[in-house]
């Protein structure tokens, strides 16, 4: 983790904060998630009309994506606040920092953006502790623990959502998502309250960064792994109702937050802000979300392919466990795959599975840990590590395709870091 985290430090730094890089640092749907903050902070105005100047600037290329949706006769963010909620702490510090240096406190100058990334750096590394203490849990060692969290950050997607896009809300909901998992998994392994109330706070902010994200209840019955246990956990919420409604409280207030923002804003608590973007499940592109080129998840991200052998760890250990694996990741594609841009527009390989990498890395973990060719296996994930690193290059300078990628773009630039590197070199 110290590793990482000097990595990513340095990385980030070297991307994003110097000369006038920091203006890059929100970008896209970044837009939408921070705005939260400087509406209600420096402009008190959830209309957003204060980004009609903002986006006009010339010298702020990242901020010309409008996140603005009509409903009715009102403004509403398209995006959800739970993002800007997790940011907070990070966006006073770099408040505090812009008035320390006599910088404008607009909410957008250099150490708001930087500090903003800073906030992405925590959640990764606190996404990455989480993870940690679910691999031990599993029983894997402190060498392949290692070895499982350095591929998550570098031989994965989150990565690039670290350092080139860092105010989107995936790496947020990926510490969440861990967080989630950890608390259940001691929760059901012996119930107490402490766990329990752990749990439902992740699922709350879960929820309010991106409400599809509940579908992380799903993953339950797994994360109990015998049906005698999860009967046990429920016996205890039975049993203890006022720990059960204790725990719902924190989860209700955070959704919560979103519906009073919509009644401020429209006068209305539901309000549905994709206007005509919407799942359609009789159009599930399921198998072009797994493997196409243009997004396919195991294509960008081909170490988990690993974790699918390593699953069957699950089936030797309890069927109760591995079909509930299966079923609720299935649920899961089957739902994300729905949306009516299965692609989710500009994103390195399929950013939307960022959130449950947690449930393809404990099957890796056990696959290094268990395997009679483990250290074949670890050389092979060293190897795509190496993959997905270079990939991750290429698409930082276009030789990967935000969006249009196909089979003959594809393998045309397979690994072909040579060609960044000449023209850098004719630019030079």
């Amino acid at each position: 983790m110290l590793l990482t985290a000097i990595i990513l430090v340095w990385v980030s730094a070297n991307l994003k904060w110097g000369d006038d890089r920091w203006n890059s640092v929100i970008s896209v749907d970044g837009n939408g998630y921070y705005a939260y903050l400087p509406a209600v902070f420096i402009y008190h105005d959830l209309s957003f009309g204060f980004f009609d100047e903002l986006k006009n600037d010339k010298n702020r290329p990242g901020l010309s994506y409008n996140y603005r949706a009509k409903y009715g006769d009102h403004i509403v963010n398209k995006y959800f606040a739970g993002t800007a909620l997790a940011q907070m702490p990070f966006f006073f510090m770099g408040h505090v920092a812009n008035r320390l240096t006599g910088n404008p406190l607009d909410g957008y100058s250099v150490y708001y953006l930087i500090f903003i990334q800073v906030a992405t750096l925590f959640y990764a590394l606190l996404g990455q502790y989480f993870l940690m203490r679910v691999l031990r849990r599993y029983g894997v060692s402190e060498t392949v623990n290692a070895l499982v969290i350095f591929t998550v950050v570098f031989g994965t997607s989150l990565f690039h959502y670290v350092v080139d896009e860092p105010s989107m809300s995936h790496v947020y909901s990926f510490a969440f998502v861990n967080l989630f998992v950890l608390g259940f998994l001691v929760f059901f392994k012996k119930p107490s309250f402490r766990f329990l109330l752990l749990g439902m706070f992740a699922l709350g902010m879960l929820v309010l960064i991106r409400p599809v994200n509940g579908l992380v209840v799903l993953t339950l019955p797994f994360l109990a792994g015998s049906l005698e246990k999860l009967k046990r956990g429920v016996w205890y919420l039975i049993k203890h109702p006022l720990h059960f409604a204790m725990s719902v409280l924190p989860t209700l207030f955070l959704v919560s937050l979103q519906l009073i923002i919509y009644k401020i804003q429209t006068g209305d608590l539901l309000v549905y802000s994709y206007a005509e973007e919407s799942l359609n499940f009789t159009n599930a592109q399921v198998v072009k979300f797994l493997f196409s080129y243009r997004k396919g998840f195991f294509v960008y991200t081909p170490v988990f392919l690993l974790s699918l052998f390593g699953a069957s760890h699950f089936y030797k250990e309890s069927f109760f466990q591995f079909f509930w694996w299966v079923a609720s990741l299935t649920l899961v594609v089957f739902v994300l795959s729905s949306w009516w841009q299965w692609y989710y527009g500009g994103s390195f390989g399929s950013r939307v599975m960022i959130e449950y990498y947690i449930f393809f890395a404990v099957p890796l973990g056990l696959l290094l840990q268990r395997h009679r060719y483990r250290k074949a296996i670890a050389l092979l994930v060293l190897i795509l590590i190496l993959v997905c690193q270079a990939q991750t290059y290429q698409y930082r300078y276009g030789y990967l395709h935000w969006s249009e990628m196909n089979k003959e773009r594809y393998w045309d630039n397979f690994l072909r870091v040579d060609k960044v590197l000449n023209d850098a070199k004719k630019e030079w």
